[in-house]
C-alpha cells in the first residue's frame, strides 16, 4: 500500500483551508464581528512546495529511487522558509517536523544511522510542544534504532545491538507516553475537543 504520510494529509487540510479563506473578502469589523483572516500567500506557497516534495518522494520511493526521494526532502528542509529560520508559523514548523521524520526514516532504511539521527534532532528542535508531530519523531527513532540494532547484529557486534535495541524501546516508549498525553489533552472536560461531560 501508497505510503500516505501525515504530513501529505497535514498540507492538504491547510491548503484547502488557506485557499477557501484566501477567496474571502474582509468583512467590516463591528463591535460583534472580527475581520475574516487573511491567508498569506508565502505561507501557501511553502504548503505548496511541501505537498509537490512529498509527492516526489512518493515517486521516487515506488521507483526505487530512494536517494531521489531523500533529495526532493531535503531540499525542502533546507530551502526558503516563510518568515525566515527558525520558522514562527506552527504549521511550517509541524511541516519540517515530519518531513525530518520520513527523512531519518529513509536513510536509517539504508543504513545511514548517524544522517538518520540529525535528521530526528532537527525535528525534535522544531517540534518542542506535546503534540502528535513529536510522538511521531520519536516514534522514528525507534525505528531507527531498531535497524541500527539489526545491522549491528549482522556485523557481529551483539553488545552494540543489544545498546541499539535498549534505545529503541526506550524511544517507542517515549513515543506512546506524548501521544497519550495529546488524547488525553483532547478529550479533557471542558476542552474544545472533549466537549462538557
Amino acid at each position: 500500500m501508497k505510503r500516505l504520510g501525515l504530513a501529505r494529509l497535514w498540507l492538504l487540510l491547510l491548503v484547502a483551508l488557506g485557499v477557501g479563506l484566501a477567496g474571502c473578502q474582509r468583512a467590516e469589523p463591528t463591535s460583534d464581528v472580527e475581520p475574516a483572516a487573511v491567508v498569506d500567500p508565502t505561507l501557501l506557497a511553502f504548503l505548496s512546495r511541501a505537498r509537490a516534495a512529498h509527492h516526489v518522494a512518493d515517486i521516487a520511493e515506488e521507483q526505487a529511487l530512494p536517494d531521489k526521494a531523500i533529495d526532493a526532502l531535503r531540499g525542502l528542509v533546507s530551502g526558503p522558509l516563510p518568515g525566515g529560520s527558525p520558522p514562527a508559523a506552527p504549521e511550517v514548523r509541524e511541516v519540517l517536523a515530519d518531513t525530518h521524520a520520513r527523512l531519518a526514516d529513509l536513510e536509517s532504511r539504508r543504513g545511514l544511522f548517524e544522517q538518520a539521527e540529525r535528521d530526528l534532532a532537527s525535528g525534535l528542535a522544531l517540534a518542542e510542544e506535546t503534540t502528535y508531530f513529536r510522538g511521531h519523531l520519536f516514534e522514528v527513532r525507534g525505528l531507527v534504532e531498531e535497524r541500527r540494532g539489526k545491522a549491528l547484529e549482522a556485523a557481529g557486534k551483539p553488545d552494540e545491538a543489544s545498546a541499539a535495541k535498549q534505545r529503541a524501546l526506550e524511544a517507542f516508549e517515549q513515543s506512546m507516553d506524548i501521544q497519550a498525553e495529546v488524547i488525553r489533552k483532547a478529550v479533557q472536560p471542558g476542552s474544545p475537543e472533549g466537549g462538557e461531560r
